[in-house]
């Protein structure tokens, strides 16, 4: 079965159908609507055969379908038919989740997404969970989020910032009691060094997660060693 993969991000919406070499993709921003992302992408790979869809969507996610709409993209995510833009079926989950699904190798593995949020979800033995790590509480009357995610870097500055990655990681690698952290979003290049038992993540992994979302999770445990080549996007116009 030939999976089409989409990776929707704030500026970009990176596609790749399993068994084609390198992902293409178009583009994103303020104005981009579900109705205009699927005809983009419809557009994309019109040379591309495939039999399912997996989504990673930038925001909450609830009985496969999102829960709200997203922050830095345009209206109309919630209640738009995704499998009768495709006509095919569709299994659309989080961007953190979908990252964390291709980032798996086995065990117990906390993902954590340090972009402009704070982006978690947890794997046991191929089962996903998504977590809402951001939101909770951590001190002086702010979140997680306010301090992992982008205002938290702007906040406080690099060095802190950094120095506060090094703090919360390993307390949240021991309250899960994981065997792993990986750490991935658009901030970890700004990282000098890498928390204990943490590696780190790749945007390819979003592929391999969309993939993976298609298997049963005996299988993902059996295919957990995957290597992730590289892989470099080509733009395509908007539909």
């Amino acid at each position: 079965m030939k999976i089409l993969v989409v990776d929707v991000g704030g500026n970009n919406v990176k596609v790749l159908v399993s068994g084609q070499g390198a992902p293409r993709k178009v583009p994103s921003g303020p104005a981009l609507t579900a109705a205009r992302m699927a005809a983009s992408v419809r557009k994309a790979v019109a040379d591309w055969p495939y039999d399912a869809v997996a989504i990673g969507f930038p925001g909450p996610v609830a009985d496969g379908h999102p829960a709200q709409e997203p922050a830095n993209l345009g209206r109309g995510w919630v209640r738009f038919d995704y499998e009768r833009a495709f006509g095919k079926p569709v299994r659309l989950v989080n961007d953190a989740v979908m990252q964390a699904l291709g980032s798996y190798r086995g065990g117990r593995m906390l993902f954590l997404g340090l972009g402009t949020g704070l982006g978690a979800a947890l794997v046991v033995e191929g089962h996903i969970q998504p977590l809402e790590i951001a939101h909770l509480p951590y001190r002086d009357g702010r979140t997680y989020e306010d301090f992992l995610g982008k205002r938290g870097l702007e906040r406080m500055g690099k060095k802190s910032w950094r120095r506060l990655v090094g703090e919360i990681v390993p307390r949240l690698h021991a309250a899960f009691q994981v065997d792993e952290v990986v750490l991935g979003g658009g901030n970890v290049k700004l990282l000098k060094a890498l928390p204990p038992a943490c590696r780190l993540g790749s945007n390819a992994h979003a592929f391999v997660g969309g993939l993976r979302l298609w298997e049963p999770a005996g299988v993902r445990r059996r295919r957990a060693a995957l290597v992730v080549p590289r892989m470099k996007a080509r733009r395509v116009a908007a539909a």
